[in-house]
């Protein structure tokens, strides 16, 4: 790496975990705004829906204005979404006549923050001259699971300390990281993404690629593989080993966190040694296993094993097809980092919803409902195996 970069890189690694405080905090307070405000569970889960949606907004609608303003303008106003988001937080349910208005636009403008950071953030650091981008990416990665970690694990401490009541201020504290990074990312140094004299390939073009639709399946496969555990792993863990939901939280996805780290850490450490698509391969049947371990394990214990092997099985998927796609489509640019984030994007929504779809009309049983999801990682290792059969055959061309 070269030192000049260095700060880049920490700026990208802290943005990770900027998303992750705008992810995670907030469902932590669930309860709180329900007996503070007097607002209906129903609504406040619809905070959920009302982030992930506009996300998916900000995927689709950043290829237009990214690349007019600049990476650097782009991923500052982010930042200050972000931060401003969780401030709102904390002030505007105090200050308007309904509440749930108050928390409704604060989780519209971290939203946008949040967004913007998951396009930026990886053509950022992709950019930057490091010597294994596939190392690089996978360790930028497993920033968002520590974030994820830090957020339940320090959130946890500070209301064990002074109180669920203080949540507020603890809300004022976590803006202080959107705010640093966003003095950060004015001062690093930045390569552009697509270099000088080059344009980034349109839409159009990208949809005339048959790489980049296998990429988008894998992208949409990577984030259905893990948030359709990962958004029941705390049931798993409350019914497997009769705990509290503090404890079943602990036991489920923060395991499941730690262990997807662990594997892009691991990729992050020693990936120069290792082959991409066999590593990504052995991840995805990994991941078949712990599906099947789920719903057809005969204790709900070995259920919940199996829900951490998926969190290290899965760690490699979204960060590796990110490397793949850098490496397969030259200046693919602002609007295919936009467009696999989109397709990512879909899969955590639409995995957890196809789970909760499919268990409901089979009598509330969620190991069906994972065991039908499997088709999400059986997918992906198909998606691993075409794309190397599309690079044969077009080396091949090329050789001829």
């Amino acid at each position: 790496m070269n030192e000049k970069y260095k700060k880049t890189v920490y700026a990208c690694f802290i943005g990770y975990i900027v998303q992750a405080i705008v992810n995670n905090f907030v469902p932590l307070l669930f309860l709180t705004f329900e007996s503070t405000y007097q607002i209906p569970l129903g609504q406040i889960t619809m905070l959920i829906t009302i982030n992930f949606g506009i996300q998916l907004l900000v995927d689709l609608l950043s290829t237009g204005f990214v690349d007019k303003i600049g990476y650097r303008a782009s991923i500052m106003i982010a930042h200050i979404f972000s931060a401003a988001g969780l401030l709102g937080l904390a002030i505007l349910p105090e200050i308007l006549p309904n509440a749930y208005t108050g928390l409704l636009i604060s989780v519209a403008i971290y939203a946008l923050g949040g967004g913007l950071i998951e396009v930026l953030i990886s053509p950022i650091m992709d950019s930057c001259p490091t010597d294994n981008k596939e190392k690089a990416m996978s360790l930028l990665h497993s920033f968002y699971c520590w974030g994820h970690v830090g957020v339940v694990l320090l959130s946890t401490l500070f209301f064990r300390i002074f109180g669920i009541q203080n949540w507020k201020i603890l809300t004022i504290l976590w803006v202080i990281v959107p705010l640093y990074n966003t003095f950060l990312f004015a001062k690093t140094p930045m390569i552009p993404v697509i270099a000088e004299g080059e344009t980034g390939m349109s839409i159009i073009d990208l949809c005339k690629n048959k790489v980049f639709w296998v990429l988008m399946l894998m992208m949409l496969c990577a984030g259905a593989s893990e948030q359709s555990v990962s958004q029941w792993a705390s049931t798993f863990a409350e019914r497997g080993l009769g705990v509290s939901k503090t404890l079943g939280d602990l036991a489920g996805p923060m395991a499941f966190a730690i262990l997807m780290g662990s594997a892009r850490a691991f990729y992050g450490r020693f990936g120069d040694k290792l082959d991409l698509d066999k590593f990504m391969m052995g991840s995805g049947i990994l991941c078949i296993v712990s599906y099947l371990c789920i719903s057809l394990a005969p204790t709900p214990f070995l259920s919940l094993v199996g829900c951490a092997i998926c969190g290290l099985s899965v760690g490699i998927m979204w960060p590796g097809s990110f490397s793949k796609a850098s490496a397969s489509i030259r200046n693919g640019g602002t609007a295919m980092f936009a467009l696999l984030a989109l397709a990512g994007d879909l899969g955590c929504s639409g995995g957890p919803t196809l789970v909760g779809y499919l268990s409901s009309i089979q009598s509330n049983d969620l190991r069906k409902g994972i065991l039908a999801a499997i088709a999400f990682p059986v997918l992906l290792v198909l998606g691993i195996l075409l794309l190397k059969t599309l690079k044969f055959f077009s080396g091949k061309l090329v050789r001829e």
